[in-house]
């Protein structure tokens, strides 16, 4: 196994919505709809100024990936991030390579001059909070709340 880290091609978009797929089933906040997930994917590679997608690639493989939206933050006065849709194939996983792909990305995002990454976890994923909190994520005093616009289906 020779697994490798970059930006996500348009090559790889079935696999990174089956990926998607399998993070959607174990969030409670989303459901997997292959369509949209697409979608969100094209918008992405289409235009880097939103973010990048990053993947372990174990040849022709995506072993895992993870989302990085650019936004900008008034408090900071600069460019920042959030990490968003971290996962890593279930045979892949306990092998180091989710560390290994979020450090990837943080040191992609200071070099690329951003001085902070915000992150969502589901509260009740003990896992995922401890694995970031190894990572050196904190908690923020500040609470996601959330309005939806318009109907998604009209997408």
């Amino acid at each position: 196994m020779e697994i490798e880290i970059s930006q996500a091609e348009y090559r790889d978009l079935d696999q990174l919505a089956d990926l998607l797929a399998e993070l959607f089933t174990l969030e409670n906040d989303f459901c997997p709809d292959r369509e949209k997930q697409l979608h969100g994917l094209r918008l992405i590679l289409d235009n880097p100024a939103l973010g990048r997608l990053f993947v372990l690639r174990d040849q022709d493989r995506v072993a895992g990936m993870a989302n990085l939206l650019i936004t900008v933050s008034t408090a900071e006065g600069c460019r920042v991030a959030v990490l968003e849709d971290v996962i890593i194939g279930n045979e892949y996983r306990g092998k180091g390579l989710g560390r290994r792909l979020v450090e990837h990305v943080l040191a992609w995002a200071k070099t690329d001059g951003m001085t902070r990454i915000t992150l969502l976890a589901d509260r009740d994923n003990k896992t995922a909070l401890g694995f970031y909190r190894k990572l050196g994520f904190e908690y923020s005093q500040m609470v996601v709340l959330r309005r939806r616009l318009i109907s998604l289906s009209s997408l």
